[in-house]
């Protein structure tokens, strides 16, 4: 399961490189239009579906290594066992509330869906933006998911 996680999480995060670069260049080439007085219609709304993407997906990469910032300054001094049942309920909690998090956007995805609703300058259905979000925000819960596991069946020291 951990490896499928893995691949899933990597497949993701390529997306979101993917949705990266897209974003780099379309503001990179409205900046440069601007200045020849011809900017692109649409921008701040592709730029921002693009935007969600990129964070919803790098987040359950980021989870997987813990390279997010960690203020450990109370626990540090912590005896593991104590460390470990922090560690888990931390998960848990976070795991919780992406869980809530994805079921809503998918509610919400499914709600625009049926609504026909488009973006407002270039009339773009961006349901799938928000499903592609639902998707980051879901595996970022079996993530946690995995680590509050991974926690509760560690022994030594907790990973950071």
């Amino acid at each position: 399961m951990e490896r499928f996680v893995n691949f899933l999480s990597r497949v993701l995060l390529l997306v979101g490189g993917v949705a990266l670069a897209l974003l780099v260049l379309l503001a990179t080439a409205n900046v440069a239009s601007r200045m020849l007085q011809i900017p692109f219609a649409g921008t701040y709304e592709i730029v921002s579906f693009l935007g969600a993407l990129v964070t919803a997906c790098a987040l359950p990469f980021t989870q997987l290594r813990r390279d997010h910032i960690m203020v450990d300054i109370l626990t540090e001094r912590f005896p593991v066992p104590v460390k470990r049942a922090l560690a888990a309920v931390s998960d848990l909690l976070a795991a919780l509330l992406f869980g809530i998090l994805t079921w809503q956007l998918v509610l919400w995805g499914e709600n625009i869906r049926l609504a026909g609703e488009k973006s407002e300058t270039l009339q773009l259905a961006f349901h799938p933006f928000i499903y592609g979000v639902a998707v980051g925000f879901g595996l970022l819960t079996l993530v946690l998911v995995l680590q509050m596991f991974q926690a509760l069946g560690r022994t030594g020291e907790p990973a950071e």
